[in-house]
């Protein structure tokens, strides 16, 4: 039975990715994002913003309404900054904090309910290595990644006894538009993209396509894992190469 697989942050990039997995394999993705309605890719929903709490619990039973139910939950929206702590405005950790951590908690506050009545169902966060490992100039980035790490953990464990699996995904650098444009902004673009290929030690960015992979894995039915953070980080985390 095709499953119903909600995904945020779902017009570009990964959430664009996961999508096109999702209904690959025979799922009914649907997808809701910040990106105006009139600009929204097929089977997106335009125009929702995952900071607002009363938006994620209608549209949640919107998607029940007209579907039966949702059996997955991908918290995929998200937004950085670049700074250090002292570069980086109250404004900064606002935002970035409304989107990446108070988003999760809204969606899945909205959707888990539904999952709960229906007796079970599944919850991936994107999440990012920089929740484990110390990257320049993203402080803020990395503090609102750190908390969705944590989060994923104690979800897991609050809903276990419901039958509802909490997992993320951490990716290293994807080459997504986001990262496009932060590399187009620098004095050197080659270079810049030449030293974010370089510091992954397989040696490229990570697709979009293999974090959509990886969140369909940790969706999958039969996958018997919850709490769990899966790195998509080309070795970053775990690998050094000493030559």
């Amino acid at each position: 039975m095709a499953r119903v697989v909600v995904i945020t942050g779902a017009a570009g990039g990964i959430g664009a990715a996961m999508m096109a997995r999702f209904a690959a394999q025979g799922d009914t993705p649907v997808g809701v994002d910040l990106i105006s309605p009139a600009d929204a890719p097929a089977g997106v929903i335009g125009g929702f913003d995952v900071t607002d709490p009363a938006q994620c619990t209608a549209i949640a039973q919107r998607i029940v309404d007209e579907h039966g139910r949702i059996d997955v939950l991908c918290n995929n929206a998200g937004i950085s900054a670049v700074g250090d702590v002292v570069q980086s405005t109250p404004e900064d950790w606002e935002r970035v904090f409304a989107v990446n951590v108070f988003g999760v908690a809204n969606m899945s506050r909205a959707v888990i309910p539904h999952m709960r009545a229906a007796g079970g169902g599944a919850i991936v966060n994107t999440c990012s290595i920089v929740a484990t490992v110390g990257l320049v100039q993203r402080a803020v980035y990395g503090a609102s990644k750190g908390a969705v790490q944590a989060l994923t953990k104690a979800m897991a464990a609050d809903e276990v006894a419901h039958n509802i699996r909490v997992n993320c995904v951490s990716p290293g650098t994807v080459e997504s538009p986001w990262v496009r444009r932060l590399v187009a902004g620098t004095a050197d673009p080659e270079a810049t993209y030449e030293g974010l290929r370089k510091r992954q030690p397989m040696g490229d960015l990570v697709s979009c396509e293999s974090v959509a992979d990886a969140v369909a894995y940790l969706a999958a039915e039969t996958t018997f894992t919850t709490g769990v953070d899966l790195l998509v980080d080309g070795g970053i985390s775990g690998v050094r190469i000493v030559q």
